[in-house]
């Protein structure tokens, strides 16, 4: 096998990885947080607490999975050389 598709089968397998990852927490933020978040009683602004985790704290979440997967990969590409620039 060359080089290259031994590089590519690794930044294959390492994508794999790291976006198994990022939907297990994903998992977590839209069914773990917001289930538990029902069993809180404050009131925030009006609103149930456990409506405020769900509307605004998951979106967050969700952002930020986004931004870190695109920068990871852009670190990744460019560590194996297999960036589009490169």
């Amino acid at each position: 096998m060359s080089d290259r598709a031994e590089r590519l089968q690794r930044h294959w397998r390492l994508n794999l990885r790291f976006t198994a990852a990022l939907l297990a927490l994903w998992f977590g933020v839209s069914f773990g947080v917001t289930y538990f978040a029902r069993e809180l009683n404050a009131v925030f602004f009006g609103w149930p607490f456990s409506f405020w985790v769900a509307a605004q704290g998951a979106l967050i979440i969700y952002l930020v999975l986004v931004w870190v997967y695109g920068r990871w990969m852009n670190r990744l590409d460019h560590a194996l050389g297999v960036a589009e620039d490169d």
